[in-house]
């Protein structure tokens, strides 16, 4: 089968982004705003308007939980970044990218890259994703296709994050 690799790769992120997709389908502002304990990673507006994000200094528990506002800026940082690295001209840094500031702006920005990642590993063919040229962030000098699994795996752990805080805003204290 001519291409297997690149179809075998692709079913697994059709499989992860089903489940990101159940996650934020129904997600809303408030739920991405609020804090699951006086701790953790999270948003922060600007004066301009732009919204930042919180950048650990390392990674221990005690850090704290991510708010779901933060782990939707760390999904589209870590998708733009390998988005650019791998089919653009790789100068955007994690300071250039900001959170949406909306529920749905998280939708749409999320279902962009997932387009527009799905169609660029479509066009790759199997010798393409066996090499090295496009893997440069955030590894180089291995297959692209460990690029391509990592980002699958990167999904499916932000996607498990971000449900497993649905649940806990759905059941939290004062409601």
């Amino acid at each position: 089968m001519a291409d297997e690799l690149r179809a075998t790769l692709l079913r697994q992120f059709d499989t992860a982004w089903k489940l990101a997709q159940y996650h934020l389908d129904g997600l809303t502002t408030d739920e991405c705003l609020w804090r699951p304990a006086r701790a953790g990673l999270h948003v922060l507006q600007q004066p301009g308007g732009t919204w930042r994000a919180d950048w650990p200094t390392h990674e221990g528990y005690d850090l704290g939980p991510a708010s779901i506002a933060w782990i939707t800026w760390h999904m589209g940082f870590w998708w733009s970044m390998v988005l650019d690295h791998s089919f653009a001209n790789a100068t955007l840094t994690r300071e250039q990218v900001a959170w949406p500031g909306t529920a749905d702006g998280v939708r749409t920005a999320l279902g962009g890259f997932a387009t527009t990642w799905r169609a660029r590993i479509e066009a790759l063919s199997d010798d393409d994703l066996r090499a090295t040229t496009r893997a440069h962030w955030p590894f180089s000098d291995r297959p692209f296709a460990d690029v391509v699994a990592w980002a699958t795996v990167e999904l499916t752990k932000n996607a498990a994050e971000l449900g497993y805080a649905r649940f806990l805003h759905a059941v939290r204290e004062g409601t």
